[in-house]
């Protein structure tokens, strides 16, 4: 079971309220340290399920207290006295593990959820620099036909955060955070497709290479990939496991069709450009569909009722919004195949 400290300072008198607060909590310890005359520090110990519900209770009772403060901080091990693990063994008769299928249990809680996202969202030279390069490493890649270069700069390719972030702040019905997403993720893709159409401008681009000439066109097992590769990436960003190796199925979605596009569009070739425009937006459409639909199942909600409702109706425009644009791209797939493919 995954442990979690929760630290709150607190003035005394309301300090010995923590514990009948949080008494339909499972907590496996709780203790007082004072501070001063007037304050104290209480520290929680408890699972990372129960930590979310737990902050949003203490929140919602002392957050108008002078310099309320919670530190949310992860437990790497909890020792118990021998006594109680011997007693706990003794009653465990069945020898194996129970299998947890509730999706709230297997995620990190909301809280942990909008930090993490916070830091992936943070534009420096850092992010800018790491852009440029897997955007070099994929053109060279596609132009000299060797998927494992391709595959190299999707390790680097710094994509998973801004879609990811943009799903999280749908389902939380985060404005400010959502706005934050979309100015990174457009501002990632405009500078690959800007150094993309450089380079094709000044390099010939051959269609008859494998790597370029497959990624001219949509199949319907592209729609799955991308499904996929969503679904992927919203799952280890809330388990906060594996991220860098799903972050690079987001990035084989998203940027080779975008480098793609890009050279072949400097280099003029309007026709296979269209085509690798529609594949960079299906997946990127399915991409953050898959995302909101994947937290909208672990219940990744705002703790307060009033935000609760703001997150729903944010919930449903988003569905409407990609799942229309996901019926526009798939038409125009198939207008395109039907007037330019044999």
């Amino acid at each position: 079971m995954s442990l979690r400290q929760i630290e709150l300072f607190l003035p005394k008198e309301s300090a010995d309220k923590v514990e009948e607060l949080l008494q339909e909590q499972s907590i496996e310890a709780i203790w007082q340290s004072p501070i001063s005359e007037e304050k104290t520090l209480v520290k929680i110990i408890l699972s990372s399920q129960q930590a979310e519900e737990a902050i949003d209770t203490l929140s919602s009772h002392f957050s108008s207290l002078e310099d309320f403060r919670i530190i949310l901080l992860p437990v790497s091990a909890y020792l118990t006295h021998p006594s109680e693990s011997e007693s706990s063994d003794e009653e465990d008769n069945n020898p194996l593990p129970e299998v947890e299928l509730d999706p709230e249990s297997s995620r990190l809680n909301r809280q942990e959820l909008q930090q993490q996202i916070d830091r992936d969202l943070d534009l420096n030279l850092q992010h800018i620099v790491m852009l440029l390069i897997s955007a070099i490493i994929a053109v060279i890649g596609l132009l000299r036909d060797d998927s494992t270069i391709i595959i190299g700069a999707m390790v680097i390719a710094p994509l998973l955060g801004p879609n990811m972030g943009l799903s999280l702040a749908t389902t939380l019905g985060d404005m400010p955070l959502a706005k934050k997403a979309l100015q990174i993720g457009a501002f990632g893709i405009s500078l690959a497709l800007a150094l993309s159409l450089m380079i094709g401008f000044f390099i010939p681009i051959n269609l008859d290479i494998p790597e370029i000439a497959l990624r001219t066109r949509v199949r319907w097992s592209d729609v799955l990939l991308a499904f996929a590769s969503g679904i992927a990436g919203a799952l280890s960003f809330t388990s906060g496991t594996i991220r860098g190796l799903v972050g690079v199925m987001v990035s084989v979605a998203l940027l080779p069709p975008l480098v793609t596009f890009g050279m072949l569009l400097g280099s003029g070739r309007w026709e296979p450009a269209v085509g690798a425009m529609l594949l960079f937006f299906t997946n990127l459409v399915c991409l953050n569909l898959a995302g909101v639909l994947t937290f909208s199942l672990q219940n990744i909600r705002p703790g307060e009722w009033w935000l609760a409702s703001k997150a729903e109706k944010a919930t449903n425009a988003a569905y409407f919004i990609w799942f229309g644009l996901l019926f526009v791209v798939i038409t125009s797939i198939v207008f395109w195949r039907r007037t330019h493919w044999v």
